[in-house]
C-alpha cells in the first residue's frame, strides 16, 4: 500500500514540473502509469480489493444482487424444459392430424391401434436412451398400441445430423421394422450420436447406407425435421422426451408404469 502511495505522489509530482499538458494527456499517463503496476503485482491488486471488503460488506452483498438481477432472465430463458404441462388440451385437438397421421413420422406397433402414443425424442438425450426401455416394454406389453416417433433434435449439430439419418431410414423402410433396429441401435450406442455414429447404426440394423447418403439431399429430410419443431412449438413442447397421449402432453421420462397409466386414462 505504501509503494503505491509513492508511486502515486511521484506521478503527481513529474506533472507538477514538466511541461503543460492537456489534462486528459495527463490523466491518460496516470491511468496507465497505475495499470501497467497493478498487472505487474497482482498481489497489491488482491490485497487492497480484500480490505476494501472487509471494511464495506455491504459492496459486495450489492454487487452480488445486482448480477443475480441481470443474470435471471437469461438462466430462466436457457433452463430446459421438457414441456409446458399447463398446455391446453384444445392445443393438441387442433393438431390431431399433424401429430398423429402425419406422412412425415414413424408408427411403430399396431398401426390401427385403439389408442396411440406419440413420442418426441432426440438421439443425445440421456433421458431418451433411458426411455427406450419403457417403450420396448409397452410394444411388448400391448398388441393394441400404437406409437409416433417424431425425431426433435435440438442437442446440437450432431443431434441433427442423426434426425436427417433417421428421416431417410424411415424413407427406405416405412413399415418400421428396421427403422426400429436403428433406432434402438442408436440410442444404445455409447457416446455422442451424430451423422457416422448413425450410418453406422443403419448399417447394423441391414439397411442401404449408400442409398440413406443419397436420401440425406432429398427435401423430405429437412421437411420432416422442420415440421417436428414447429410442431413442438406450438404445443409449448421444449424438451425430451416428451409425450403426447390423448389430449395431454406428458413430459419427461416417467417409466413404463406412467406411461402406462397415461394410455389407460386416454381410451
Amino acid at each position: 500500500m505504501k509503494l503505491i502511495a509513492r508511486t502515486f505522489a511521484t506521478l503527481l509530482l513529474a506533472t507538477t514540473f514538466v511541461a503543460p499538458a492537456p489534462a486528459q494527456s495527463v490523466r491518460d499517463e496516470i491511468d496507465n502509469a497505475i495499470a501497467e503496476y497493478l498487472a505487474a503485482h497482482p498481489e497489491k491488486v488482491q490485497a487492497i480489493v480484500k480490505d476494501y471488503l472487509t471494511r464495506n460488506p455491504e459492496v459486495l452483498s450489492q454487487a452480488l444482487a445486482e448480477l443475480i438481477k441481470r443474470k435471471a432472465p437469461a438462466v430462466a430463458a436457457a433452463a430446459p424444459r421438457a414441456a409446458e404441462p399447463d398446455a391446453p388440451a384444445a392445443s393438441v385437438r387442433d393438431r390431431q392430424e399433424q401429430i398423429l397421421r402425419s406422412p412425415h413420422q414413424v408408427v411403430l406397433g399396431n398401426p390401427n391401434g385403439k389408442v396411440t402414443m406419440v413420442e418426441f425424442f432426440d438421439y443425445n438425450c440421456g433421458f431418451c436412451k433411458r426411455a427406450l426401455a419403457d417403450m420396448q416394454t409397452l410394444l411388448r406389453d400391448d398388441p393394441e398400441l400404437r406409437i409416433v416417433l417424431k425425431e426433435f433434435p435440438i442437442l446440437g449439430p450432431g443431434s441433427v445430423e442423426a434426425a436427417q439419418v433417421a428421416v431417410a431410414v424411415r424413407m427406405q423402410d416405412p413399415a418400421g421394422r428396421k427403422y426400429l433396429a436403428f433406432h434402438q441401435a442408436l440410442l444404445q450406442q455409447r457416446g455422442y450420436a451424430d451423422r457416422k455414429a448413425a450410418l453406422a447404426a443403419a448399417k447394423e440394423a441391414g439397411l442401404d447406407v449408400d442409398r440413406i447418403a443419397h436420401d440425406l439431399n432429398d427435401p423430405e429430410v429437412q421437411i420432416t425435421i422442420a415440421e417436428t419443431h414447429t410442431l413442438a412449438r406450438d404445443l409449448g413442447i421444449n424438451g425430451t422426451p416428451a409425450y403426447v397421449i390423448g389430449d395431454k402432453i406428458v413430459p419427461g421420462a416417467i417409466g413404463a408404469s406412467g406411461l402406462k397409466t397415461q394410455l389407460l386414462a386416454a381410451q
